[in-house]
């Protein structure tokens, strides 16, 4: 029997540029607190957020998508045409199908691509670097636009106090490409599915087919089980991911960590007892929890601020929905 062929294997992959895109209009916690009963000052002690971005009512996940996705193709160097493979995470495009991918694709002149979308909700971003990274070293694509994005304000209840202020929308991508040495860590992931109820919807849409009575399928979360699971396990991650990549904390010079509650992550920093000379993202300030969009988002703003410089090294971390995580140490382009 004649042996199949197989594509040969790269060293390695690495990010090569990023861009993001953020609504324009600002939601502040004070308009907030005129659909919910709350403070400023509460909402501000709980997550540390001061405000978030909502789209335009006519502004799509992917209209979203394509302004990031063109920014970090530009940015790269490369043409839209050398992209052979589109991921896209999200959990707020609202057609099970065609993905948004494929129609990203199409949008930004990657003409066939392969296109897929990742549901992964908050650790989708992480889980796609993975999936990119293994696709190039394993020589099935060359060149991965990988896109993180959400309009998460289309499933939100204003009403509902325990998760209108949290949420927002934005889009961040990353172009990915083969290297002559790792740039991207070994991805650590995984999800407990027994905790699956504690972010979810309210109904399926099955349920709201039959009864449109229970209202419009909306995000719902158990804030406090949600916090202590992601204090209690997403330090151990993040610890594997640098071990995994073969450095230490020393080593890094950013954290860059979902933006989903800010004490979140300062519980994060103290069991991984990062250095002072690490910088950690905190655009949930400004950004809000924006789900798969929310490392991107917090990436690409470190870069374009100066924040950090190019080439050292950056942890990111993803956790969420499902309840789904994944970590890797990547190289800045």
């Amino acid at each position: 029997m004649t042996a199949l062929s197989a594509r040969p294997f790269r060293a390695g992959s690495r990010i090569v540029s990023t861009g993001s895109y953020r609504p324009a209009r600002v939601v502040t916690n004070e308009e907030i607190c005129t659909w919910i009963e709350s403070s400023d000052e509460w909402i501000r002690e709980r997550s540390g957020i001061v405000e978030r971005r909502w789209a335009a009512d006519d502004e799509s996940v992917v209209d979203m998508a394509e302004a990031a996705a063109l920014k970090a193709v530009a940015a790269s160097g490369l043409a839209p045409s050398d992209i052979s493979m589109v991921l896209v995470a999200t959990v707020s495009h609202p057609y099970q199908t065609p993905s948004a991918a494929a129609e990203l694709g199409e949008r930004i002149g990657a003409h066939g691509a392969a296109a897929l979308d990742v549901a992964a909700a908050c650790a989708g971003f992480c889980y796609a670097v993975g999936l990119a990274d293994t696709l190039i070293r394993s020589g099935e694509s060359e060149h991965v636009l990988v896109v993180g994005v959400e309009k998460l304000s289309d499933f939100v209840r204003k009403d509902d106090r325990g998760s209108s202020f949290i949420f927002a929308d934005g889009a961040g991508a990353v172009v990915m490409s083969p290297s002559d040495r790792p740039g991207v860590g070994p991805t650590v992931w995984g999800a407990d599915g027994a905790q699956k109820d504690a972010i979810t919807m309210t109904q399926n849409w099955i349920e709201y087919r039959d009864d449109q009575t229970l209202g419009f399928p909306a995000l719902k979360m158990q804030g406090q089980q949600v916090f202590r699971w992601a204090v209690g396990e997403m330090a151990g991650v993040a610890q594997q991911a640098l071990e995994a990549a073969g450095i230490t904390a020393d080593d890094l010079v950013a954290f860059v960590p979902h933006q989903a509650n800010n004490r979140i992550t300062d519980a994060i920093v103290r069991s991984l007892k990062l250095p002072e000379h690490v910088h950690v993202a905190r655009d949930i300030v400004t950004t809000g929890n924006t789900s798969a969009a929310s490392v991107p988002l917090a990436l690409d703003r470190m870069l374009e601020s100066g924040d950090v410089g190019h080439g050292g090294y950056a942890l990111l971390i993803g956790f969420g929905a499902g309840l789904a995580y994944a970590a890797q140490v990547v190289e800045l382009p």
